[in-house]
């Protein structure tokens, strides 16, 4: 067998712990040590001893120096009970017994400890005693040193594994696997993250150039001013001068003037239309605190109000140079319900539209009595004030200046006398008001005129006798439906009660009158309100 197969005997006796029972085929009958395993020879000559992952225990034996061609003795592990190295390995060459037993205990303490080159060895503390060791399985290939690598097909031949060796085989490629799994793990987290904080990254910096961009929004530039683009979101907006300016054509597009306003017509760029309703006066000096306080208590008033059949206040503008006091409403192209009424170059209203136009008119009433809270009662309701549509709805208005800059004068025993108080309107006054426009509206005779007087007092003899109900039908109509007519000139007559207190709620009017025109609030509504318009802009804008 040889000094070598005896080291290699006297190193295993020492081994107290070999698991995979890697050392098995190590035994006195086979004479030649070079077919164990773990054991590399060259030319019949042991070289190398590879003791890699076979988590081995033990202490070293001083006969490994009896090798005198061992060139390298690998081991990858950790010492037990002995420092903080996790992973190393030792690179010894020697052949001198007594310098192996000197260098045992570096030789599985130091970490990736190597030879500079091949003829010195590095210095090491000197042995104290038998260490017990430790062989884990963390895979490696080694190469080092002036001793190379073998190839596989060599160590094939130089040595035959026995059986037990697959298990260990089998048990590393299994562990290789796991870590290799668990890297790969580690790396889809980390990408997962990476991504994530990116997708958030770009999602912060859009929002912040969003609404960066929406504070340079130019006016009118989306057909909606950057402040009136707020509008449905945190209430009537304050609005610029020259925006209105800009919209109005230099206030060069009148639609019509009274003594406290004129009433300017607006187009925005996109062709929603508006109507800017300005003070006529012109200085400070003469806006009153008065003025000031009606101004303010309309602006915030008709900001409640928000109903379809309604023309809705958009926003307002006050201004100090030039002196400014407007208010922006939406705009109804058809003119006033008194001008398809009596002015004989408009177009007529047929049965159909007329009994829209009444439907339209209650249910706004109804929304402004009894779902505000509290009641908004109309001011002056009549047929200057209920506005038309394109397609002929309903829309009640109160957009003048009247009750803000003129005094009302009250019957106190003293003409000389004037009450500064806003005009009285109340619910009970809108329905005696609603009645009168329900004659108006089916006799096409204004309120009060030189030749039939005042419109109740003519009507008087025609409601009391059925019979000659359809001799006060506007001449102008040609067809009318006698059922919806004796509804209409029923509620008619309850609602010009001289009694306020007998006169019916505006919910019990649209009650009665729905039973028989069947006509819902859905079908009352504009088609196409320049409002619901703008607000879809607005909506749009906000989103994007």
């Amino acid at each position: 067998m040889g000094n070598a197969g005896l080291a290699l005997l006297e190193f295993r006796a020492r081994i107290t712990s070999d698991p995979y029972v890697a050392l098995a085929n190590w035994n006195s009958n086979d004479c030649d040590p070079c077919k164990w395993f773990g054991v590399h020879c060259v030319d019949g000559k042991v070289q190398m001893l590879d003791l890699n992952e076979l988590s081995l225990e033990g202490t070293l034996t001083p006969e490994l120096g009896k090798l005198s061609h061992l060139k390298s003795l690998f081991k990858l592990g950790k010492a037990a009970r002995r420092g903080p190295e996790e992973h190393y390995y030792d690179l010894i060459h020697s052949s001198n017994e007594s310098e192996i037993a000197q260098h045992e205990e570096n030789l599985f303490n130091s970490a990736h400890r190597r030879l500079l080159d091949q003829s010195s060895n590095l210095a090491a503390a000197p042995y104290t005693g038998g260490l017990i060791i430790e062989l884990s399985s963390v895979p490696t290939i080694l190469s080092s040193g002036a001793f190379p690598a073998l190839p596989y097909a060599k160590i094939e031949q130089n040595q035959s594994p026995p059986p037990l060796a697959s298990h260990y085989n089998s048990h590393r490629n299994q562990q290789h696997s796991a870590n290799d799994d668990f890297e790969n793990l580690w790396k889809y987290i980390f990408i997962i993250i990476v991504v994530a904080v990116l997708v958030i990254a770009i999602i912060v910096i859009l929002c912040v150039w969003q609404k960066k961009a929406a504070k340079v929004i130019s006016p009118w530039k989306s057909g909606i001013s950057g402040q009136l683009q707020k509008a449905f979101i945190t209430g009537v907006p304050k609005l610029n001068r020259a925006e209105l300016e800009t919209a109005c054509e230099e206030f060069s597009n009148i639609i019509d003037n009274y003594d406290e306003c004129t009433i300017y017509k607006g187009t925005l760029s996109s062709g929603v239309e508006i109507a800017v309703v300005s003070t006529m006066i012109s200085s400070p000096q003469e806006w009153s605190k008065r003025m000031e306080l009606n101004y303010r208590k309309k602006i915030d008033t008709l900001s409640r109000v928000n109903h379809k059949n309604f023309v809705n206040l958009i926003g307002y503008c006050e201004e100090e140079e030039p002196f400014t006091r407007m208010m922006v409403f939406e705009y109804a192209p058809n003119g006033s319900l008194f001008e398809h009424l009596h002015v004989k170059d408009v177009e007529r209203l047929d049965w159909n539209e007329r009994t829209r136009i009444i439907m339209g008119t209650a249910y706004c009433l109804q929304y402004m009595h009894h779902d505000l809270n509290p009641p908004v009662p109309h001011r002056n309701l009549n047929s200057s004030s209920i506005s038309l549509t394109d397609d002929f709805a309903a829309k009640i208005g109160d957009i003048t200046y009247g009750n803000i800059v003129s005094p009302i004068t009250k019957t106190t025993g003293d003409d000389s006398k004037k009450s500064e108080l806003p005009p009285h309107a109340d619910r009970e006054t809108n329905v005696y008001n609603f009645g009168i426009l329900l004659l108006e509206i089916i006799s096409g005779k204004l309120p009060h005129s030189e030749e039939q007087g005042n419109l109740v007092n003519w009507a008087s003899e025609y409601l009391n006798d059925k019979r000659s109900i359809s001799y006060m039908i506007d001449p102008t109509l040609q067809s009318f439906k006698d059922n919806e007519l004796d509804i209409i000139c029923e509620v008619i007559q309850d609602c010009i009660q001289p009694d306020p207190r007998v006169r019916p709620t505006m919910k019990e009017v649209t009650t009665k009158l729905r039973e028989v025109l069947g006509i819902s609030p859905e079908q009352t509504v504009p088609r196409h309100s320049p409002l619901w318009w703008a607000e879809l802009e607005i909506l749009s804008v906000e989103t994007t």
